[in-house]
């Protein structure tokens, strides 16, 4: 055979060594569970009937939709969507891939089936058509050989007979391949990959990948050293990469970048295995970490959609050493809930409180979030931004629909939309909670629909409970430390390239609430109090001093409390307190910076050696205003003779000011 097959195999060495993310997490985490017995060494040896089936399920619904003049097989009733049982998370997502794989090379495939008169066969009804193309895309991908028959495994009636139609026409198969390839010039079956398709997997196959540091088992510097004694070398950034080499990430100092080519040697090292070092999108460390940055001490974060266990995991990690729990939504059955604990409970987290409810379906006044203040929330989206996308959206249990989008290298306007309603439904139920201060939102998605329009809408909506405290855009933690062209204005955003998946992340923070002190301190600092608040201090200061002077009259004071009084400076504030009042008011604005407080408070101390016009007019109508209570002035100055005795030494020391407040009064005595 020519190398078609080697080049078909290659491409999905993670299917065939099952060596993918989440599968190979999941082997690692249950150290070697039924989930891994159960399909061991999957897809060098084919695959269990039950792969075979739901993968075929998965296909009708993916496939692609001729026009009535190129349909070359038919496929029978693809309308709505089948009923697919997976024995457990790895069967699933082997399933999915196979699906995939059929589809990429859906034309090839139906081409060759044709070519070798192997369909039609009256044999088989169309609607087995489906399980026949990807039994023969892995037929193809084993080189044509016989497939093992797996231990335990549950024999498929269907399945056996479509493998063994197929191989009666082995010879006639590849020899149509061969021929299908010579007809289009094809160096290799690539050729026969969608375009979108090609580009995304070449992107893929350069990306860096991230690893972020289980900090429960271990800490950055052993991982360093473990990584050493490997041979592996610590660069700079990116673009140093030379193989055996690492970085630290420039926004998550708990997250290295390894070249892509390191996957598989990575995966297979005891620190992945131990679930110290474990692989994820870039994208959902950046949301855990400004999640986590909002997050105050003893208070609770909720994240709204289950998504990959790893992400949890992740934020339980970065919470390591205070006393928050992390509630997270939609865990829909007790099987799934103990899977999930027991993942966690092997990576060391103890933190995470799973609930039954959707997001949308908790109430905001939900007792058991009392002390929740933070709200992660990872909507579903096109994840056309992330670095695989295929597998984010299998990993987070995604919608497997967006599989076809991503084949197409689009997502249509109705589905679009579709998620852009659920995405703003979603942050406009976390605007409810009264509790919440903060939001993090954040997507993989390159839509604007998905992105800032959903962010804009939701704050122009209104929905807040606390009219007083709305929110407010704020730039994330990794602003700062982001170049113009990833970061626009409140908005954290990293366009996809071949060094860096895509990422959208939007933080939202209630107002917080500004005493009237702090409100005027701010705008006295902008110059914009000028003259305007000089009036109000004078009420406040005025009644006491009027309540504490009819007090003393009515109940009369005796000597030890006259001698507590604190020392008269000047005659016309013993024969008249309302007017040394009216002086003190002259600089009652501190925060106004055009206020003359200095000037006035340097005549204030030396009034008694300087007569001013201003202090004149305020002694001479402080005594228009005291004529009537001058009988009470003097009979208190009679009982304290010591308050008398300073008044008399402060008068002979303010002859000219004395005087002057006498001929004043005599004026005004009827």
């Amino acid at each position: 055979m020519p190398d078609s097959e080697s080049n078909l195999e290659s491409s999905h060495v993670d299917v065939i060594n099952g060596t993918s993310v989440l599968s190979k997490t999941k082997i690692s985490d249950e150290k070697g569970s039924v989930g891994k017995r159960a399909v061991p060494q999957i897809g060098k040896d084919g695959y269990p009937d039950s792969i075979y089936i739901n993968a075929a399920k998965i296909f009708q619904g993916l496939r692609t939709e001729k026009s009535s003049g190129k349909i070359l097989l038919r496929y029978g009733d693809a309308s709505g969507s089948p009923t697919v049982a997976f024995k457990d998370e790895q069967s699933r997502r082997v399933s999915y891939e196979l699906a995939f794989k059929t589809l990429k090379y859906q034309d090839l495939l139906e081409e060759v089936l044709v070519e070798s008169k192997v369909y039609p066969s009256y044999s088989i009804p169309d609607e087995l058509t489906s399980l026949l193309v990807v039994m023969l895309c892995d037929l193809q991908d084993r080189k044509f050989q016989n497939r093992k028959i797996f231990a335990e495994e549950e024999i498929v009636a269907e399945v056996q007979e479509i493998g063994n139609y197929l191989y009666s026409y082995e010879t006639k198969l590849a020899a149509a391949l061969a021929r299908c390839r010579i007809k289009h010039d094809a160096l290799s079956i690539e050729y026969f990959v969608p375009e979108t398709i090609s580009k995304q997997e070449q992107r893929t196959s350069a990306l860096p990948i991230c690893f972020w540091i289980n900090t429960f088992k271990i800490s950055l510097e052993d991982v360093i050293k473990d990584l050493e004694m490997k041979g592996f070398t610590k660069v700079e950034s990116v673009p140093d990469f030379d193989h055996y080499t690492y970085a630290v990430d420039q926004h998550c100092r708990d997250v290295l970048v390894f070249p892509s080519s390191l996957k598989e040697e990575l995966l297979n090292l005891d620190l992945s295995a131990d679930c110290k070092l474990l692989l994820q999108d870039k994208s959902r460390s950046l949301a855990v970490h400004s999640a986590r940055a909002l997050l105050t001490e003893g208070a609770d974060i909720i994240m709204a959609h289950l998504g990959s266990h790893l992400t949890i995991a992740h934020m339980s990690v970065l919470t390591n050493g205070s006393s928050s729990s992390i509630f997270v939504c939609g865990v829909k059955s007790s099987a799934k809930e103990e899977e999930l604990m027991n993942s966690f409970s092997h990576m060391g987290c103890t933190n995470i409180c799973l609930l039954h409810e959707d997001f949308t379906e908790l109430r905001p006044t939900d007792p058991r979030l009392e002390k929740a203040t933070v709200i992660l929330l990872i909507p579903q989206c096109s994840e056309l931004g992330a670095g695989n996308p295929m597998e984010l959206i299998l990993s987070e249990h995604g919608d497997a629909d967006l599989l076809q989008d991503l084949f197409q290298g689009f997502v249509s306007e109705d589905k679009l939309r579709i998620l852009a309603e659920r995405q703003l439904n979603e942050l406009l139920h976390a605007l409810k909670f009264n509790k919440v201060q903060a939001i993090v939102y954040c997507t993989c998605s390159v839509y604007p629909e998905e992105n800032e329009l959903v962010v804009k809408k939701a704050l122009e909506s209104g929905v807040e409970r606390d009219k007083a405290r709305r929110y407010r855009l704020i730039p994330s933690i990794f602003s700062t430390c982001s170049d113009s062209e990833s970061s626009t204005e409140m908005f954290f955003k990293i366009e996809p390239s071949q060094i860096s998946s895509g990422c959208f992340l939007a933080v939202l923070e209630r107002e917080k609430k500004v005493s009237a002190k702090d409100i005027l301190a701010s705008a006295a600092a902008k110059a914009l109090l000028d003259g305007i608040v000089e009036e109000k201090p004078k009420e406040e200061v005025k009644k006491p001093k009027v309540k504490q002077r009819r007090w003393k009259a009515a109940a009369g004071d005796s000597k030890p409390k006259a001698a507590k009084l604190p020392p008269r400076p000047t005659a016309a504030k013993v024969k008249a307190p309302k007017a040394a009042h009216k002086i003190q008011e002259t600089h009652v604005c501190p925060i106004c910076p055009k206020s003359p407080a200095s000037k006035v408070q340097k005549n204030h101390a030396d009034f008694p050696k300087e007569k001013t016009v201003q202090e004149r007019k305020a002694a001479s109508d402080t005594a228009q205003e005291t004529v009537q209570g001058k009988k009470a002035t003097s009979d208190t100055a009679q009982e304290t003779g010591q308050g008398k005795k300073a008044t008399s030494d402060t008068a002979q020391k303010t002859g000219q000011g004395k005087k002057a407040a006498s001929n004043t009064q005599q004026k005004n005595v009827p």
